[in-house]
């Protein structure tokens, strides 16, 4: 070996120590077992009565569309939701979340190559003149040294703790983006259906403030009637019960229309005074087509299972970690420099050091706190396991609860439906008898308040069916894409 420059015989021995890897230990990450269901519910399930006149078909086995709330066919939705995936703090968070795990990743990497530093010091000083070293030149007392030096670290990933390290940290990333896609899904969701709460409720204080404005009219009828003698007190008494009801159940009603207004507002990340819309519910589509991915398929579209299998992986690297810090760990260090008290003179003949240090390192005694590490990690896989098992659980259970819901909403939608159109019915062959002189207005009006009943469930039937087809595409994952990225 060259003496005077050992740099060659050093980059070989890195070049060795890079190739001296051995196996990873620890378990290698397989996805669980999962329960098998080929259907999500017992019986199969028809969005719609067939014939209805607004009919709902499930296509099997196709995907959620992107973006899939644009078949409401609403352009107020279509830009609330637009506008929360840039505003809303929650999603910012999970994007900031996501930036943190790919930078924790690819910092881990660097412990696969070698750490390479360059240092430089100079210092004056002054040596005791009765020790001057005879090899200080001139024997000066005061003097410059100047000392440079390269040097190189490196720990061989003999029992692969540094892969398993970054493969934990590789899976923690995935779970950051898929809880990004989750945050995403949910947020579209809770927004199209805040946006749809908003517009049935406008309808229902409408309907409620029709029926209220046709009681108090029937209010004054029955006075008039007490008055002439046609109407006794107990059925004035009665009609300004069922006004004061109709008046007391409206205050409700705009409550919660302000509050949902509020909700809707945080959602696109404004404050309450900013958010002011209209929508009209009769406007929305109803979505003919709705997608139904086979169960086989949801663990790969819903991003909390998606997360969740994610979380499994990292703990399984984690236990390879813990295993891999109970074995012997081996460092290489080398440096060469040079050192003069003149700069020019630095790197020449007499001033040139090197140095080169192999280590081992095992723990013997530590009471057993490594030990109990990898059990805890151990620990940790049986529960993420378990977490994620009843995260596909919860997956199948939110869809089929989605489909259950669709089918009574249509069928209660129909229902509703066909009470409206008798009250309808009534209401206006009232009008003509009233015309015609066979009855009094009175009856009328008491016609009139049992159609606005009817009208105001319609409405709540036919908005909970609009929820009912948001939430289906949210629980079949609510189609992953880029839409959040960075």
């Amino acid at each position: 070996m060259n003496n005077r420059n050992p740099l060659p015989w050093l980059a070989s021995l890195a070049l060795f120590a890079l190739c001296a890897t051995g196996c990873a230990v620890g378990p290698d990450y397989r996805r669980p077992p999962l329960p098998e269901a080929k259907a999500y519910t017992r019986a199969p399930i028809a969005a719609a009565p067939a014939g209805e006149s607004e009919a709902q078909h499930l296509d099997r086995g196709a995907k959620v569309p992107k973006p899939w709330w644009q078949a409401f066919g609403s352009p107020t939705i279509d830009a609330l939701v637009e506008h929360a995936f840039r505003q809303n703090p929650g999603l910012d968070a999970a994007r900031a979340a996501l930036r943190r795990a790919e930078a924790n990743r690819a910092a881990q990497y660097g412990s696969y190559l070698p750490a390479v530093q360059a240092d430089y010091s100079a210092s004056r000083q002054r040596e005791a003149v009765g020790l001057i070293s005879p090899t200080l030149e001139s024997g000066k007392a005061r003097y410059t040294l100047h000392t440079a030096q390269l040097s190189i670290a490196y720990a061989p990933d003999v029992f692969g703790l540094n892969r398993r390290a970054v493969e934990s940290l590789a899976a923690q990333e995935a779970a950051q983006r898929f809880e990004r896609d989750a945050a995403q899904t949910t947020l579209a969701a809770n927004v199209v259906c805040a946006a749809i709460e908003i517009a049935s409720l406008e309808a229902q204080r409408r309907a409620r403030q029709a029926a209220l404005a046709a009681a108090h009219e029937a209010s004054a009828q029955v006075l008039r009637q007490l008055a002439a003698g046609f109407a006794s007190a107990l059925d004035l008494a009665a009609q300004e019960a069922a006004a004061a009801q109709m008046d007391a159940a409206i205050h409700p009603l705009e409550k919660q229309l302000e509050q949902t207004r509020n909700l809707l507002a945080a959602l696109i990340g404004e404050p309450p005074e900013a958010l002011d819309i209209h929508i009209d519910l009769d406007a929305l589509t109803l979505p003919t087509h709705l997608p139904l991915s086979l169960p086989s398929a949801l663990i790969e579209t819903r991003p909390d299972v998606r997360a969740a299998e994610a979380e499994v992986q990292a703990a399984s690297a984690d236990v390879g970690l813990a295993i891999a810090n109970r074995l012997p760990q081996f460092t290489i260090t080398a440096a060469h420099g040079g050192s003069a008290t003149r700069l020019s003179r630095l790197f020449g003949d007499g001033h040139i050091f090197w140095s080169l240090l192999g280590g081992l390192t095992q723990p013997i005694f530590d009471f057993g706190a490594l030990k109990h590490r990898q059990q805890a990690a151990e620990a940790a896989l049986e529960q993420a396991i378990a977490q994620y098992r009843q995260t596909v659980l919860s997956a199948f259970q939110n869809v089929a609860d989605s489909l259950y819901a669709l089918d009574a909403d249509a069928k209660s939608l129909k229902a509703t439906e066909r009470l409206e159109a008798a009250a309808k019915k009534t209401r206006d062959l009232s009008q003509i008898q009233l015309e015609a002189g066979d009855i009094n207005r009175l009856t009328l009006l008491v016609a009139e308040q049992a159609y606005q009943e009817a009208r105001l469930a319609r409405i709540e039937a036919k908005a909970s069916r609009f929820i009912s087809a948001a939430a289906l595409h949210q629980s079949l994952g609510g189609g992953l894409d880029d839409r959040t990225g960075d």
